[in-house]
């Protein structure tokens, strides 16, 4: 098995391919797995380092939020990305960036350009997200009206350059598409933060390529207990709060086993969701017992 030295070296400067014209690139790291137990173990002296394996302790770290000692590790990468991905990638707060400047230099000539199979669909129940796609003839329609428009707005872009035009004003104009450049560096908590919400199946599509990228083709080789224990307790974990507990104890107190039926469901339900007509909160504590096969799929 490759040492951590071995895998930085392979993984540094490597452009991974994202999206048409993206990519994600590994620029340099502060830490590996020895300075997350390092950090928690600085309570117990040198005596008793070994007081658990590290496998162990990074898991029982993961396990319980204790957060902390994942701060000590620091990655910096550098992206491409278009910017409407980037307005939401930026919007975590937790790490140093620094852009590309289209106010000094020339933007980016390269646009995310959609292939003709790739036009999603708005989905009927979640505001923000796509299902399913459009289909195929009126996708070439699109694709190609894309095209047009982006070939259009670099030539008016390019013309008030050589106007004189400045680049600050210029740019203006130019589609959300337009890809865009930064260094990136976060420390390990927060990136796994970041990964958990844009690897979530909700999140989308395009940021979830990049997000699934950095974690897949850079940390899980570089930290693959950290990335055991992240797919464990976050990724693939799920989460039942008081009121979701509380359902299922009622379920069970009715002697009948599971599965139980959507009657039974509602009957155990909280109080405060029994006189609404519409629960956002009911919905995802049904869709949770379904996926734990407690409660049946109508």
């Amino acid at each position: 098995m490759p040492t951590f030295e071995e895998q930085l070296a392979a993984l540094r400067w490597q452009k991974f391919p994202v999206l048409d014209d993206g990519f994600v690139c590994l620029v340099d790291v502060m830490g590996d797995d020895n300075a997350i137990v390092q950090a928690a173990r600085v309570s117990y002296g040198e005596g008793t380092k070994r007081v658990s394996d590290d496998r162990t302790l990074i898991r029982y770290l993961l396990r319980h939020w204790h957060t902390t000692p994942f701060e000590m590790v620091e990655l910096k990468f550098l992206v491409r990305v278009p910017m409407d991905c980037w307005r939401q990638w930026i919007r975590h707060r937790t790490a140093s960036v620094n852009e590309y400047s289209t106010r000094y230099s020339v933007a980016i000539e390269e646009m995310q350009e959609t292939a003709s199979e790739e036009w999603r669909l708005q989905d009927s129940g979640n505001r923000q997200g796509s299902s399913g796609y459009l289909p195929a003839d009126l996708g070439t329609q699109l694709t190609e009206e894309e095209h047009h428009f982006q070939k259009q707005a670099r030539q008016l872009y390019q013309a008030r350059l050589e106007a004189g035009v400045a680049r600050e004003q210029a740019r203006k104009d130019l589609p959300l598409s337009t890809y865009t450049e930064a260094y990136w560096k976060i420390d390990l908590h927060n990136l796994l933060h970041f990964l958990r919400l844009r690897m979530d199946s909700h999140a989308q599509k395009e940021i979830r390529d990049y997000s699934t990228t950095i974690g897949e083709q850079i940390l899980k080789p570089l930290y693959p207990v950290v990335w055991e224990a992240f797919e464990d307790y976050r990724l693939h974990a799920l989460q039942l709060t008081r009121l979701e507990t509380e359902t299922i104890g009622r379920l069970a107190a009715t002697g009948t086993p599971a599965p139980w039926g959507e009657e039974a469901f509602l009957a155990a339900q909280p109080s405060s969701w029994k006189d609404l007509t519409r629960s956002r909160e009911r919905d995802e504590c049904r869709e949770k017992l379904r996926s734990l096969g407690l409660v049946t799929r109508d």
